[in-house]
């Protein structure tokens, strides 16, 4: 019990009560600030192919749980950036729905995985692929717990191109759904996986470090760059998300 209520309960709780004493963030969606933070160029002029996978902390109580993650990609020679998320309401997949690298419910985005230049053109077959492909992309599939949601869609990104090299946020709820029972390598094929339907599960690999899934909220180790994984704070410790390929 001590142990559970170190890995789950306590680290919930704290988010809770940093979220309840701030009231510098929006309390609604109306309210929130959703602009581009100016972080990627004009498409036109950055001639090479690039793929850029974004995570923001969501909004309201949902936000103490959990973030939002979108995939960002353009071919080279490409005029325009191209985003793709899901969201719960209507038709689940969208395409272009805010700035590419805008703000999320008033949160700046943190870049998990930035790939450039002749990896990232073939790349963007495979995640053009599975954004087609995506199996819960009816109204009405979309479940924000413990999925299929946003992070769900996201995760399928990450297992149709594992070259990304990248590990979603522990906070990112809905990440670990699986349709059933699911034993075999973990998304960027570094490691070993068991997971039930999301609900529980465990991962051992080099990308993914040690994680332990109860109920979609994940504690863990990151080894390759040394770091705690803990629900609602995510990620804390040593070296920054993603990669980076120019």
């Amino acid at each position: 019990m001590l142990f559970f209520l170190a890995l789950f309960l306590l680290p919930i709780g704290a988010r809770a009560a940093l979220y309840a004493l701030d009231d510098t963030h929006p309390r609604s969606y109306a309210d929130a600030d959703w602009s581009s933070t100016h972080t990627l160029p004009i498409a036109r002029d950055f001639p090479q192919a690039r793929v850029i996978v974004m995570s923001g902390r969501t909004g309201g109580w949902k936000g103490v749980l959990s973030v939002h993650s979108w995939v960002v990609l353009k071919p080279a020679g490409a005029k325009s950036w191209t985003r793709y998320d899901v969201v719960g309401w209507g038709n689940p997949v969208r395409t272009n729905g805010w700035a590419p690298d805008g703000r999320w419910f008033g949160n700046t985005p943190a870049v998990l995985a930035d790939v450039q230049g002749a990896e990232a053109e073939l790349l963007i077959p495979k995640i053009e692929a599975a954004v087609k492909d995506y199996r819960w992309r009816n109204a009405g599939d979309y479940r924000i717990w413990p999925g299929p949601n946003s992070n769900t869609f996201i995760a399928e990104v990450l297992r149709a191109a594992p070259e990304l090299g990248v590990a979603m946020p522990p906070n990112a709820i809905g990440r670990d759904y699986r349709p059933g029972f699911y034993a075999g390598w973990t998304d960027s094929n570094t490691g070993f996986e068991l997971n039930l339907w999301g609900y529980l599960g465990v991962k051992l690999g080099w990308i993914e470090g040690f994680e332990v899934n109860f109920l979609g909220l994940v504690s863990g180790l990151d080894f390759r760059k040394p770091a705690l994984k803990l629900p609602g704070f995510g990620r804390i410790g040593f070296g920054e998300w993603g990669t980076a390929n120019s």
